[in-house]
């Protein structure tokens, strides 16, 4: 009797958008953590911190694409192919960004190469750069009576210098994380003024969040395009906040090397 064998079923590749946090381990949930740990596959941002880094299983293929804002950059297109390609011959991937993969991480491109690839995905999101940043300086982006709003904004964008709406950001008790500022920041001090803000309105600068050379500078509107040239690496600037002491509680705190299910 002729037998016929049954061909072995291609198993399916799954992507993980995981959001990293601004740097260290502490930051990391334990959903990104069990991804990482799970990964055949591995995407990273240039900015991920070491400690996150130093998760990756020594059998995972880790593969950097970073991108630098006016700089060199992994090519948008060249990110979607490893996605699909990798996913496709059934691994498991992680794509880790830091902080949070939907504020200001291209999360909506990546996603729409898998779509028209047919290929399934799941976002865990992670801490973003303004929240570490908030905590870091002792502040909550949102107080009773003083805002009843806060706004996440880019320096920067496709485009350029990114417009915002000034002249309401320029009102007394205004609140905003502005990402990706350092070069754009006579810009936006140009704008801001110009539309009535307060030259006295603080910001404090916040560079390489949560890692060991974090640093924290005083500035206010009038003096930021020249407190921002103290700075060499990735920052954040939380406008209209001024610094309180703030323990960091959670740096002593070891992560566990593995979790189990």
């Amino acid at each position: 009797m002729t037998q016929f064998s049954t061909p072995a079923t291609k198993p399916q590749g799954f992507v993980h958008f995981v959001g990293a946090g601004p740097g260290a381990v502490q930051h990391l949930t334990l959903g990104a953590l069990r991804a990482i740990q799970g990964a055949d596959v591995i995407l990273y941002d240039r900015l991920i911190g070491p400690e996150i880094l130093a998760l990756v299983p020594k059998n995972a293929a880790a593969i950097e694409v970073g991108k630098t804002g006016f700089g060199t950059s992994t090519p948008q297109g060249v990110i979607n192919a490893l996605l699909v390609s990798h996913a496709r011959t059934g691994a498991q991937v992680v794509r880790m960004k830091a902080g949070d993969s939907g504020i200001f991480g291209r999360l909506d491109e990546e996603i729409e190469a898998l779509e028209a690839a047919s290929l399934p995905f799941a976002i865990l999101p992670g801490l973003t750069a303004a929240t570490v940043a908030a905590a870091a300086i002792g502040q909550s982006l949102t107080k009773r009576g003083r805002n009843a709003s806060v706004r996440f904004l880019t320096g920067h964008d496709v485009a350029g210098y990114a417009e915002q709406d000034w002249r309401s950001l320029a009102k007394a008790g205004q609140v905003a994380a502005i990402y990706m500022g350092k070069k754009s920041a006579r810009f936006l001090q140009g704008r801001l003024l110009m539309h009535g803000a307060n030259p006295q309105t603080a910001i404090t600068l916040v560079e390489n969040i949560s890692r060991a050379d974090q640093q924290i500078i005083a500035s206010n509107l009038e003096r930021l395009a020249e407190d921002i040239l103290a700075l060499t690496g990735p920052a954040v600037l939380l406008y209209g906040l001024k610094p309180r002491q703030a323990q960091q509680a959670l740096a002593q705190v070891p992560i566990m090397a593995e979790v189990r299910a």
